[in-house]
Protein backbone atom coordinates (compact mmCIF):
# COMPACT_ATOMS: atom_id res chain seq x y z
CA UNK A 1 0.00 0.00 0.00
CA UNK A 2 1.10 3.26 -0.73
CA UNK A 3 1.98 6.04 1.48
CA UNK A 4 -0.30 8.02 0.10
CA UNK A 5 -2.94 5.95 0.87
CA UNK A 6 -1.76 5.22 4.69
CA UNK A 7 -3.42 8.56 6.44
CA UNK A 8 -7.14 7.00 4.39
CA UNK A 9 -6.62 3.57 6.76
CA UNK A 10 -5.52 5.43 9.67
CA UNK A 11 -8.66 7.61 9.30
CA UNK A 12 -10.77 4.18 8.82
CA UNK A 13 -9.38 3.28 11.75
CA UNK A 14 -10.19 5.80 13.59
CA UNK A 15 -13.53 5.54 12.07
CA UNK A 16 -14.08 1.83 12.83
CA UNK A 17 -12.79 2.56 16.56
CA UNK A 18 -16.04 4.63 16.98
CA UNK A 19 -18.58 2.78 15.18
CA UNK A 20 -17.51 -0.70 16.31
CA UNK A 21 -15.44 -0.56 19.21
CA UNK A 22 -17.67 -0.85 21.74
CA UNK A 23 -19.85 -4.03 19.77
CA UNK A 24 -16.01 -5.74 19.21
CA UNK A 25 -15.62 -4.90 22.98
CA UNK A 26 -18.82 -6.71 24.40
CA UNK A 27 -18.04 -9.96 21.69
CA UNK A 28 -14.40 -10.11 23.74
CA UNK A 29 -16.08 -10.17 27.07
CA UNK A 30 -18.51 -12.94 26.23
CA UNK A 31 -15.56 -14.84 25.28
CA UNK A 32 -13.01 -14.11 28.16
CA UNK A 33 -15.10 -13.12 30.59
CA UNK A 34 -13.09 -10.31 32.08
CA UNK A 35 -13.98 -6.59 31.41
CA UNK A 36 -10.22 -5.62 31.99
CA UNK A 37 -8.61 -8.33 29.59
CA UNK A 38 -11.24 -7.74 27.24
CA UNK A 39 -10.72 -4.30 26.90
CA UNK A 40 -6.56 -4.93 27.21
CA UNK A 41 -7.27 -7.04 24.17
CA UNK A 42 -9.92 -4.78 22.02
CA UNK A 43 -6.33 -2.15 22.22
CA UNK A 44 -4.10 -5.18 20.98
CA UNK A 45 -6.97 -5.50 18.13
CA UNK A 46 -6.79 -2.16 17.02
CA UNK A 47 -2.90 -2.03 17.26
CA UNK A 48 -1.99 -4.76 15.43
CA UNK A 49 -4.86 -3.31 12.98
CA UNK A 50 -2.56 -0.11 12.77
CA UNK A 51 0.50 -2.18 12.04
CA UNK A 52 -1.10 -4.00 9.64
CA UNK A 53 -3.79 -2.94 7.53
CA UNK A 54 -1.80 -0.07 6.23
CA UNK A 55 0.40 -3.14 4.42
CA UNK A 56 -2.27 -5.72 4.06
CA UNK A 57 -5.48 -3.73 3.46
CA UNK A 58 -8.41 -3.41 5.32
CA UNK A 59 -10.59 -6.80 5.70
CA UNK A 60 -13.58 -7.88 4.39
CA UNK A 61 -15.34 -7.49 8.06
CA UNK A 62 -12.80 -5.50 9.89
CA UNK A 63 -15.18 -6.07 13.57
CA UNK A 64 -14.85 -9.51 13.06
CA UNK A 65 -10.95 -9.55 12.58
CA UNK A 66 -10.54 -7.50 15.35
CA UNK A 67 -12.39 -9.71 17.64
CA UNK A 68 -10.42 -12.46 16.45
CA UNK A 69 -7.20 -11.13 16.69
CA UNK A 70 -8.50 -10.08 19.73
CA UNK A 71 -9.82 -13.43 21.14
CA UNK A 72 -6.37 -14.79 20.79
CA UNK A 73 -4.55 -12.69 22.25
CA UNK A 74 -6.45 -11.93 25.56
CA UNK A 75 -5.98 -16.23 25.69
CA UNK A 76 -2.49 -15.77 25.22
CA UNK A 77 -2.03 -13.34 28.09
CA UNK A 78 -4.27 -15.21 30.35
CA UNK A 79 -2.42 -18.65 29.48
CA UNK A 80 0.66 -16.69 30.82
CA UNK A 81 -0.80 -15.74 33.57
CA UNK A 82 -1.95 -19.32 34.15
CA UNK A 83 -5.23 -18.58 34.95
CA UNK A 84 -6.12 -21.31 32.46
CA UNK A 85 -4.50 -24.49 31.09
CA UNK A 86 -5.85 -24.65 27.53
CA UNK A 87 -7.99 -22.75 24.84
CA UNK A 88 -10.45 -25.02 25.24
CA UNK A 89 -10.65 -24.52 29.00
CA UNK A 90 -11.52 -20.99 27.56
CA UNK A 91 -13.75 -22.03 25.32
CA UNK A 92 -15.52 -23.86 27.82
CA UNK A 93 -16.28 -20.74 29.79
CA UNK A 94 -16.66 -18.70 27.72
CA UNK A 95 -20.08 -20.43 26.04
CA UNK A 96 -22.47 -20.51 29.50
CA UNK A 97 -25.07 -23.10 28.92
CA UNK A 98 -28.38 -21.25 30.12
CA UNK A 99 -30.28 -19.56 27.12
CA UNK A 100 -31.73 -16.27 26.88
CA UNK A 101 -35.57 -16.38 26.13
CA UNK A 102 -37.69 -15.24 23.41
CA UNK A 103 -41.00 -14.69 23.50
CA UNK A 104 -41.50 -16.06 20.20
CA UNK A 105 -39.16 -19.67 20.46
CA UNK A 106 -37.36 -19.04 23.62
CA UNK A 107 -33.79 -18.91 21.08
CA UNK A 108 -30.46 -17.94 22.32
CA UNK A 109 -30.61 -14.09 21.17
CA UNK A 110 -27.46 -13.45 19.40
CA UNK A 111 -26.42 -10.38 20.39
CA UNK A 112 -23.37 -9.15 23.08
CA UNK A 113 -24.38 -5.87 23.71
CA UNK A 114 -27.84 -6.70 24.71
CA UNK A 115 -25.84 -9.12 27.27
CA UNK A 116 -23.41 -7.00 27.98
CA UNK A 117 -26.22 -5.08 29.56
CA UNK A 118 -28.04 -6.83 31.67
CA UNK A 119 -24.70 -8.05 33.14
CA UNK A 120 -24.13 -3.97 34.03
CA UNK A 121 -27.28 -3.83 35.32
CA UNK A 122 -27.55 -7.30 37.43
CA UNK A 123 -29.77 -6.85 40.71
CA UNK A 124 -26.50 -7.68 42.71
CA UNK A 125 -24.61 -4.31 41.94
CA UNK A 126 -25.55 -1.20 43.40
CA UNK A 127 -27.66 1.23 41.25
CA UNK A 128 -25.40 4.18 40.79
CA UNK A 129 -22.79 1.26 40.02
CA UNK A 130 -24.78 -0.23 37.49
CA UNK A 131 -25.39 3.46 35.65
CA UNK A 132 -21.94 4.15 35.33
CA UNK A 133 -20.58 1.03 34.38
CA UNK A 134 -23.55 1.03 31.37
CA UNK A 135 -22.35 4.22 30.31
CA UNK A 136 -18.83 2.45 30.64
CA UNK A 137 -18.43 -0.67 29.55
CA UNK A 138 -21.39 -0.67 27.17
CA UNK A 139 -21.14 3.03 25.33
CA UNK A 140 -17.51 3.78 26.01
CA UNK A 141 -17.59 6.93 27.80
CA UNK A 142 -14.95 8.05 29.29
CA UNK A 143 -14.68 7.79 33.63
CA UNK A 144 -14.11 12.02 33.61
CA UNK A 145 -17.40 12.39 31.24
CA UNK A 146 -19.52 9.89 33.31
CA UNK A 147 -18.41 11.47 36.65
CA UNK A 148 -18.53 15.02 35.05
CA UNK A 149 -22.49 13.68 34.92
CA UNK A 150 -23.05 12.00 37.92
CA UNK A 151 -21.17 14.89 39.35
CA UNK A 152 -18.69 13.30 41.51
CA UNK A 153 -14.58 13.43 41.32
CA UNK A 154 -13.08 11.31 38.45
CA UNK A 155 -11.17 8.64 40.79
CA UNK A 156 -14.25 8.42 43.19
CA UNK A 157 -16.16 7.01 40.34
CA UNK A 158 -13.28 4.90 38.65
CA UNK A 159 -13.39 3.44 42.49
CA UNK A 160 -16.71 2.96 42.14
CA UNK A 161 -16.89 0.98 38.64
CA UNK A 162 -13.65 -0.91 39.57
CA UNK A 163 -16.11 -2.39 42.44
CA UNK A 164 -18.89 -3.35 40.35
CA UNK A 165 -16.27 -5.12 38.17
CA UNK A 166 -14.46 -6.93 40.79
CA UNK A 167 -18.05 -7.78 42.01
CA UNK A 168 -19.25 -8.68 38.89
CA UNK A 169 -15.73 -11.26 38.89
CA UNK A 170 -16.30 -12.72 42.28
CA UNK A 171 -19.50 -13.47 42.41
CA UNK A 172 -19.35 -15.01 38.76
CA UNK A 173 -22.50 -12.98 37.39
CA UNK A 174 -23.53 -14.30 34.34
CA UNK A 175 -22.92 -13.05 31.00
CA UNK A 176 -26.13 -13.28 29.82
CA UNK A 177 -30.04 -12.31 28.90
CA UNK A 178 -31.80 -13.89 31.77
CA UNK A 179 -34.51 -16.34 31.30
CA UNK A 180 -37.86 -14.88 30.44
CA UNK A 181 -39.16 -15.43 33.49
CA UNK A 182 -36.55 -13.74 35.32
CA UNK A 183 -36.91 -10.36 33.09
CA UNK A 184 -39.91 -8.98 35.02
CA UNK A 185 -37.66 -7.90 38.13
CA UNK A 186 -34.81 -6.85 36.57
CA UNK A 187 -36.50 -5.03 33.74
CA UNK A 188 -36.89 -1.79 35.32
CA UNK A 189 -33.43 -1.32 36.21
CA UNK A 190 -32.63 -2.11 32.60
CA UNK A 191 -35.21 0.11 31.20
CA UNK A 192 -33.04 3.29 33.15
CA UNK A 193 -30.22 2.46 32.27
CA UNK A 194 -30.85 2.47 28.36
CA UNK A 195 -32.53 6.00 28.82
CA UNK A 196 -29.81 7.34 30.61
CA UNK A 197 -27.68 6.06 27.52
CA UNK A 198 -30.30 7.67 24.99
CA UNK A 199 -30.00 11.27 27.11
CA UNK A 200 -26.49 10.87 26.97
CA UNK A 201 -27.09 10.69 23.11
CA UNK A 202 -29.70 13.27 23.10
CA UNK A 203 -28.07 15.94 25.18
CA UNK A 204 -23.88 15.27 25.42
CA UNK A 205 -22.54 15.61 28.86
CA UNK A 206 -19.04 16.41 27.41
CA UNK A 207 -17.36 16.62 24.22
CA UNK A 208 -17.65 18.94 21.37
CA UNK A 209 -20.96 17.78 20.17
CA UNK A 210 -24.54 18.65 21.46
CA UNK A 211 -25.74 15.41 19.87
CA UNK A 212 -24.70 11.51 20.35
CA UNK A 213 -26.41 9.80 17.26
CA UNK A 214 -24.60 7.14 17.72
CA UNK A 215 -25.54 6.65 20.95
CA UNK A 216 -29.01 7.92 20.98
CA UNK A 217 -29.33 5.40 18.17
CA UNK A 218 -27.80 2.03 20.18
CA UNK A 219 -30.09 3.00 23.10
CA UNK A 220 -32.97 2.72 20.38
CA UNK A 221 -31.92 -0.32 19.22
CA UNK A 222 -31.53 -2.05 22.72
CA UNK A 223 -35.20 -0.94 23.40
CA UNK A 224 -36.32 -2.40 20.28
CA UNK A 225 -34.42 -5.68 21.30
CA UNK A 226 -36.31 -5.33 24.88
CA UNK A 227 -39.29 -4.82 22.84
CA UNK A 228 -39.04 -8.45 21.47
CA UNK A 229 -37.99 -9.93 24.61
CA UNK A 230 -40.28 -8.61 26.71
CA UNK A 231 -43.42 -6.90 24.72
CA UNK A 232 -44.69 -5.27 28.16
CA UNK A 233 -46.16 -1.85 28.22
CA UNK A 234 -42.87 -0.45 30.10
CA UNK A 235 -40.45 -0.99 27.46
CA UNK A 236 -43.05 -0.06 24.56
CA UNK A 237 -43.60 3.55 25.78
CA UNK A 238 -39.80 3.82 26.42
CA UNK A 239 -39.48 2.58 22.79
CA UNK A 240 -41.93 5.06 21.37
CA UNK A 241 -40.74 8.03 24.05
CA UNK A 242 -37.16 8.09 22.44
CA UNK A 243 -38.65 7.27 18.81
CA UNK A 244 -40.63 10.68 19.50
CA UNK A 245 -37.60 12.60 20.56
CA UNK A 246 -34.76 11.29 17.92
CA UNK A 247 -37.33 12.08 15.52
CA UNK A 248 -36.77 16.01 15.79
CA UNK A 249 -32.84 14.92 15.92
CA UNK A 250 -32.30 17.08 12.72
CA UNK A 251 -34.05 20.25 13.69
CA UNK A 252 -32.62 20.60 16.92
CA UNK A 253 -28.94 21.51 15.54
CA UNK A 254 -28.44 24.41 13.44
CA UNK A 255 -25.66 25.18 10.77
CA UNK A 256 -23.32 26.65 13.60
CA UNK A 257 -23.91 23.66 15.62
CA UNK A 258 -26.28 25.74 18.70
CA UNK A 259 -29.05 24.05 19.70
CA UNK A 260 -32.35 25.33 18.42
CA UNK A 261 -35.91 25.21 20.79
CA UNK A 262 -38.44 23.14 20.02
CA UNK A 263 -41.03 26.14 18.87
CA UNK A 264 -38.29 27.51 16.64
CA UNK A 265 -37.50 23.81 14.56
CA UNK A 266 -38.30 23.31 11.31
CA UNK A 267 -40.99 20.36 11.38
CA UNK A 268 -40.22 19.48 7.72
CA UNK A 269 -37.33 18.62 8.73
CA UNK A 270 -38.66 15.73 11.41
CA UNK A 271 -38.28 12.25 10.45
CA UNK A 272 -42.17 11.79 10.48
CA UNK A 273 -41.81 7.48 10.14
CA UNK A 274 -40.31 7.95 14.21
CA UNK A 275 -42.89 10.86 14.85
CA UNK A 276 -45.68 8.78 13.57
CA UNK A 277 -47.75 5.93 15.65
CA UNK A 278 -45.40 3.10 14.06
CA UNK A 279 -42.70 3.99 16.69
CA UNK A 280 -43.67 1.54 19.59
CA UNK A 281 -43.24 -1.85 16.80
CA UNK A 282 -39.80 -2.97 17.23
CA UNK A 283 -39.66 -3.36 13.40
CA UNK A 284 -40.33 0.54 12.59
Amino acid sequence: MSDDTQPLVRERIEAIYRDEGRKAFATLVRHLRDFDRAEEALHDAFRAALEQWPVEGIPHNPAAWLVSVGRFRGIDGMRRDKRVQAIDDVDAAAEPASKAASPADGERIEDDRLRLLFTCCHPGLAEEARVALTLREVCGLTTEAIARAFVLPAPTLAQRIVRAKSKIRDAGIPFEVPAREELPPRLAGVLRAVYLVFNEGYSASSGPDLIRTDLAEEAIRLARLLHELLPEPETQGLLALMLLQQSRRAARVDGAGDLVPLEEQDRARWDKARAQGRQASPSC
